[in-house]
């Protein structure tokens, strides 16, 4: 009889993945809704839905008493029998209702219903879809800009990018795929509401968690991210087997990997440092690409005095201080970097209990810190005599000036 019902209950099934049960309860409580608008009255109604022909019955469930005071809820023992002579007083009678003699209103507000029912569970089932994804990075379509904000298409539902969370500088233009973070998903009257980001830190690591399969399947761990959005990004990796190179892994063949998550980003650097337990060494890592001769790291006050060269003192705090800032946030100490030369003027090597040799002080410092020992290439008697090299006094730099002109002036 209802093939067509059940034709089109699961095609709603299919479309916005509610369950056929939930579809032939909302039917169910419609009709009930239907017998109340008509009779007034609902209590003793029931519904029964066959789910797999999709037929219905609906009854009136009366007692049979001496006298009716309330027609909808009694039958008088002479009706009853008229229907079956074995009914007594006290029973209860199920007469059945025609669903077709119910008036229009009592219609439209069945079909009322039905529709509410629908929207609510399809709004239940996009709010707890949307909610697993969460703190997630999925990918959009820019639709219109809302103010300074921007309405992203996510499928079935829209997300707000909000002036706050977009990097500055992006400019998106309509129809244009673009990934986001998922901020926070809220439950509305009128569907989930979605924030996403473009800034957001987390945004990075869920790149690199679905470019590089080291970092899905927990082989590569990325411990720390600082990030300062369209600009630079600096991550702290490690590796849980020793024969593989988290950095290596990261960066890919080529760079295969970091560059595409570099053009998603649409160019924000990204450097990828190896994490370490010792925070010295981890300070020193953070620091790159600059070169740091000594680092000294409070864990207590979660403070690090670092010693660079005189030539890496700008590249080590960098553009506007970001490399150190970053660096701070990664580690999460505050860095004070100085010079060489700070640093013997204000006598901190002394307070480190280091020697400030005439010569530098980075024979002072183990091969640990990356620059060894600068050891003088050895002389001979008689160039320590003319304070040259070996092999300056083996092949003259100029052949119409011989070192031996050179030795004369020299007593001369």
């Amino acid at each position: 009889m209802n093939k067509e019902l059940i034709e089109a209950l699961e095609l709603l099934e299919k479309e916005k993945n509610i369950s056929k049960a939930t579809l032939l309860e909302a039917i169910e409580n419609s009709l009930i809704t239907a017998c109340k608008n008509h009779f007034g009255k609902a209590d003793n109604v029931r519904v029964n839905i066959n789910p797999q022909t999709g037929d219905f019955a609906v009854f009136a469930d009366k007692e049979v008493v001496e006298e009716v005071e309330d027609p909808v809820l009694q039958v008088s023992l002479a009706e009853a029998r008229m229907k079956d002579p074995k009914y007594e007083l006290g029973d209860v009678v199920h007469f059945p209702i025609e669903s077709k003699s119910f008036g229009r209103i009592a219609t439209q507000n069945a079909k009322n219903v039905i529709l509410q029912k629908i929207r609510e569970e399809e709004r239940s089932m996009q709010f707890n879809e949307w909610y697993q994804k969460e703190k997630d990075v999925v990918t959009g379509i820019v639709q219109r800009n809302l103010g300074r904000n921007v309405s992203i298409n996510l499928g079935r539902v829209d997300a707000v990018l909000s002036e706050a969370e977009q990097v500055r500088g992006e400019v998106f233009k309509p129809t244009e795929r673009i990934k986001v973070f998922v901020l926070e998903v809220k439950d509305t009257p009128k569907g989930p509401r979605i924030s996403v980001s473009r800034t957001h830190p987390d945004l990075v690591k869920r790149l690199f968690e679905a470019e590089v399969a080291e970092v899905r399947d927990g082989t590569v761990e990325i411990k720390a991210i600082a990030r300062e959005a369209g600009s630079r990004t600096k991550i702290a990796v490690c590796s849980n087997d020793p024969n593989v190179d988290p950095v290596g892994a990261c960066v890919g063949m080529n760079g295969a990997r970091v560059n595409s998550i570099v053009n998603e980003l649409r160019g924000e650097k990204i450097d990828i440092i190896t994490w370490d337990e010792n925070a010295a060494f981890l300070i020193e890592n953070a620091l790159s690409p600059a070169k740091v001769i000594c680092v000294v790291a409070d864990e207590e006050m979660r403070e690090a005095q670092v010693i660079v060269p005189d030539y890496q003192l700008s590249l080590a705090i960098g553009k506007e201080g970001q490399n150190a800032r970053l660096a701070a946030r990664l580690t999460g100490y505050k860095i004070d970097i100085k010079s060489e030369t700070q640093a013997r003027e204000m006598g901190l090597f002394e307070q480190m209990g280091i020697d400030d040799q005439e010569e530098g002080v980075y024979d002072d410092f183990p091969a640990d810190f990356g620059l060894g020992s600068l050891e003088e290439e050895p002389m001979s008697e008689e160039s320590a005599d003319a304070g040259l090299p070996d092999e300056i006094l083996e092949e003259s730099p100029d052949e119409n000036y011989p070192v031996e002109d050179y030795e004369e002036q020299e007593n001369e």
